[in-house]
């Protein structure tokens, strides 16, 4: 059994219960139990990147995200998000109960915390904790010009281990993403370095496809072997190579519509028995509900019939490969 290992289901946490265990924490059954091949084939839980409701409010975003069939939302819990750091305290309990109020269960959050020390960073995690929140996206990080890589690599695994000790005292998992372009992680195979210096139980990888193929073109699917004993969610987005102003670039698509091999990739995540919380992201264009922005252009219904289109795509890819 892998040390690594974060896949747990709600039938195998039952079936405990059943057996009088359930007093024991849910955190050390994740980290200790191996996923059965029966879990890897049940349904994804997929979240909602709450970004692209930033238009809305706490209890309007809720309300359209459990119309549209999520389990719940990747809630933005940073800098311009929906709950900003500082008022963590007074406003995630508030986006929490407007969750709950349309079933919707506290679980993901995306963040800019990596400095296990800093008061504002170590607040958002303890407020979270204690409402119930399981996993979160750390901050992205980049490489000094100045300092050779595998120094920073050396420092980042370092402080990606002291914020692991915190996530453990406080039951919290949190994943760092593959950002493609010069972002520390990109290739996927520098990640290693510095989650290597963890014990990939509380701190790991949240496995983003779409920037995995832009950076990795066919040879994806090593990097995917060499990271999955420490994913422990994972982000859902499609893209494709397109000439924009003379220039060569990704652009975003609709899921199914770009170069991510969905049946190829899901079927790797069940041969793997990799099945963890999803946050799903709409990237393409939505009158700007894609970047985050608070006024779009475009009518809501429209931005929930596209964000719901993906939803169907992902259950029924997951369902067929």
């Amino acid at each position: 059994m892998s040390k690594h290992s974060t896949n747990f289901s709600r039938r195998e946490f039952s079936k405990l219960s059943a057996m009088g265990l359930a007093a024991i924490p849910l955190m050390s059954f994740k980290n200790v139990l191996n996923t059965t091949e029966s879990s890897s084939q049940d349904q994804l839980n997929v979240h909602l990147f709450s970004k692209h409701l930033q238009f809305l409010n706490y209890n309007d975003m809720s309300a359209a995200t459990a119309e549209m069939g999520f389990d719940g939302l990747d809630l933005t819990v940073r800098p311009k998000g929906h709950v900003l750091p500082e008022n963590v305290k007074d406003d995630l309990p508030k986006a929490m109960e407007a969750m709950k109020k349309h079933g919707l269960a506290p679980k993901m959050m995306s963040t800019n915390v990596w400095d296990a020390k800093n008061i504002v960073q170590k607040t958002v995690l303890e407020t979270a904790s204690k409402l119930g929140f399981t996993n979160y996206r750390t901050d992205w990080l980049k490489y000094p010009e100045d300092t050779p890589i595998t120094e920073s690599q050396a420092l980042y695994g370092k402080q990606a281990r002291d914020l692991e000790i915190l996530n453990e005292k406080l039951g919290l998992i949190g994943g760092y993403q593959n950002n493609s372009g010069k972002n520390v992680g990109a290739p996927v195979w520098d990640l290693l370095p510095i989650l290597e210096a963890t014990e990939g139980k509380y701190m790991g990888s949240q496995y983003d496809i779409r920037h995995a193929v832009i950076e990795g073109g066919e040879c994806w699917e090593l990097g995917l072997r060499r990271i999955k004993p420490f994913i422990n969610s994972i982000v859902l987005k499609d893209v494709k190579w397109g000439i924009v102003n003379g220039k060569w670039q990704p652009i975003n698509v609709p899921l199914g519509e770009g170069m991510v091999d969905f049946n190829r990739y899901f079927s790797l995540l069940k041969k793997y028995k990799i099945n963890v919380p999803v946050s799903l992201h709409v990237e393409y264009d939505l009158g700007g509900a894609e970047k985050g922005n608070k006024k779009i252009t475009i009518n809501e219904k429209e931005v929930f019939k596209s964000i719901k289109k993906d939803l169907m795509f992902i259950k029924e890819a997951w369902k067929n490969s």
